[in-house]
C-alpha cells in the first residue's frame, strides 16, 4: 500500500530525471508520477533503470494544457508536486519568448490550479515544490553571490518567464494559502544533460 503519491513534472529531463530516480528508489512506498510532455529536452532513456519500479508510473502530459493536468490530478490525486517542468535555454527564449511564457508561466499557473483545486477542502501534509533558477536575479559576475533577500532582476526572456512563475507561486501562497515553496537554483551539470544547454 503507498503512503502517497508525488507528482513530478518534466521528470524526463536532465534534473527531473535524478529527482524521479532518487524518490523512486529512496521511497519504495510513495507512488512517484512523473509528468512530462516529452518535448525536445525530454528522453525516458534517462529512466529506464527505474520504468519496472512497481511505484513508478509514467504519464505524458503537457502542463500547458489545464485538461490534462485535471485528468492527471483526478487519476492520481497526488499529495505533492516538484515542478521542474520548463523552457530552459536563454538562446531559445530569444529567438522565441512566448513558448517560455506559455511554458513557464502559464503552465505553472495550470499546475497551481490544478494543485489548489485538488487541495482545497484538505491541504494538510500538502506540498507545491517550484524549482526555479537563479537567473531571476539578474547577472552575477565574476564574483559574489544571490541570497534569498536580493532583488529580482530578470535579463532574457527565459529569467522573466520564471521570475512571472516565482512570482505566481508566491500569489497563490499568499491568496489562497496553497501550501508551496520554491527554490532558484544555480547551474547543474552531470548525466543526461541535454547537449544544447
Amino acid at each position: 500500500m503507498t503512503k502517497s503519491t508525488l507528482l513530478i513534472t518534466g521528470g524526463a529531463g536532465f534534473i527531473g530525471s535524478h529527482v524521479v530516480r532518487l524518490f523512486v528508489n529512496k521511497y519504495p512506498a510513495y507512488r512517484i508520477v512523473n509528468l512530462d510532455a516529452l518535448t525536445y529536452a525530454g528522453n525516458l532513456e534517462n529512466l529506464r533503470d527505474v520504468e519496472p519500479a512497481p511505484n513508478y508510473v509514467f504519464e505524458r502530459a503537457d502542463i500547458t494544457h489545464p485538461e490534462q493536468l485535471r485528468e492527471v490530478f483526478e487519476k492520481y490525486r497526488p499529495d505533492g508536486v516538484i515542478h521542474l517542468a520548463a523552457e530552459s535555454h536563454v538562446d531559445r527564449s530569444i529567438s522565441n519568448p512566448v513558448a517560455f511564457v506559455e511554458t513557464n508561466v502559464l503552465g505553472t499557473v495550470n499546475l497551481l490550479n490544478a494543485a489548489r483545486n485538488l487541495w482545497k477542502d484538505n491541504p494538510g501534509g500538502k506540498r507545491f515544490y517550484h524549482v526555479s533558477t537563479d537567473e531571476v536575479y539578474g547577472s552575477l559576475g565574476e564574483e559574489g553571490y544571490f541570497t534569498e533577500e536580493t532583488r529580482y532582476d530578470p535579463r532574457s526572456p527565459y529569467s522573466a518567464s520564471k521570475a512571472a512563475g516565482d512570482h505566481f507561486v508566491r500569489a497563490y501562497f499568499h491568496t489562497y494559502g496553497l501550501p508551496a515553496v520554491l527554490s532558484n537554483c544555480s547551474n547543474n551539470y552531470g548525466p543526461n544533460h541535454f547537449p544544447e544547454n
